[in-house]
């Protein structure tokens, strides 16, 4: 049974866990979330998903 997770759920729990256990603070956390956003905005969304499909395929390969 294959189990599928969203990566915006799994960088969003990351997040959350970072800001629970004060490794990052919230304006921090404010501006890895603004830049993500801007990021799939930009031209580099592209290569971006292109690479983390290649990478999830190569895991599911091994």
């Amino acid at each position: 049974m294959a189990v599928t997770i969203s990566l915006v759920f799994l960088f969003g729990v990351l997040l959350a866990c970072l800001l629970r256990f004060k490794s990052l603070g919230y304006g921090s956390a404010f501006i890895a979330a603004g830049f993500g956003f801007f990021l799939a905005t930009a031209g580099a969304a592209g290569p971006i998903n292109e690479l983390t499909t290649a990478v999830i395929q190569a895991v599911q390969d091994l």
